[in-house]
């Protein structure tokens, strides 16, 4: 926790001072409004943190949804693929070809159709969760010890106690892999898709704010922040549940041996 903190205190430190060296030595135009004072940013944020909590709580519910209804998408094809190789083959070429659409496109295509803010956001942060939830899941699966699995046939072993005994817990890693790398991507599709014009939303102050121009610089700047924040946040409660499925895991284990 020390060293971590170091590291924040250090590069506050280092933003304030070239914030200040911008403005004062260098006199570049606009010097604010391209790095401005960690201090004046954090003021900010506590004069509007009801405002900020506001916003950024309809951002994070609606990417909340999105990332469970995606992730929940994700681990049933995972399932199914590994069940079934035609399922596979029929499918998994759709899972690849539809992550080649730029998402920065898609987000107004959704929009323009939709029409609602919040159904779209959902919808973005689905799509975000989807894949990687989905190839991290079943690369899981079949990450079984063969001879585990060699053993639970000897034993006459039903395939749904195969998955439940075996399989699933050997992909519990990889899917929290997936999880953790698709939740603050479902932040940052449902902070995309408010950009498009929606009423609600972080995304909403920041363009607003923007739109200002320097005038409004802080808070901005602040909205990044919190923006920033509610992706460490996602990614944070995945570690924790994480930790709290799948405890086995040797980076959740006690450092060095007991006596």
């Amino acid at each position: 926790m020390l060293p971590l903190f170091v590291w924040i205190f250090g590069f506050l430190l280092l933003w304030e001072a070239v914030s200040w060296l911008l403005l004062n030595v260098m006199e570049t135009p606009l010097a604010q409004s391209k790095l401005p004072y960690v201090h004046e940013v954090m003021a900010t944020l506590w004069q509007y943190k009801g405002t900020l909590l506001k916003e950024g709580g309809a951002t994070f519910g609606s990417a909340g949804v999105g990332f469970l209804l995606g992730a929940a998408a994700g681990i049933v094809l995972a399932v199914l693929m590994s069940i079934s190789k035609i399922v596979e083959k029929l499918t998994f070429p759709y899972a690849i070809a539809s992550q080649m659409i730029p998402i920065l496109g898609l987000a107004p295509i959704i929009y323009g159709i939709v029409r609602d803010d919040q159904i779209s956001r959902i919808i973005i942060s689905g799509y975000i969760t989807f894949f990687p939830v989905s190839l991290n899941m079943l690369r899981g699966l079949r990450s079984v010890d063969l001879s585990a699995l060699e053993l639970m046939h000897s034993y006459a072993a039903k395939p749904w106690a195969v998955y439940w005994k075996l399989r699933l817990p050997a992909a519990l890693p990889g899917l929290f892999s997936g999880l953790k790398i698709a939740a603050p991507l479902a932040v940052t599709g449902a902070i995309l898709v408010e950009l498009m014009g929606a009423q609600h939303g972080i995304g909403v102050i920041m363009l607003r704010n923007l739109y200002y121009g320097p005038s409004h610089t802080y808070m901005f700047w602040s909205t990044v922040i919190v923006g920033a924040l509610l992706g460490i946040v996602s990614y944070w409660l995945m570690s924790l549940v994480e930790r709290a499925v799948a405890p086995w895991q040797p980076e959740f284990r006690p450092k060095g041996g007991s006596r």
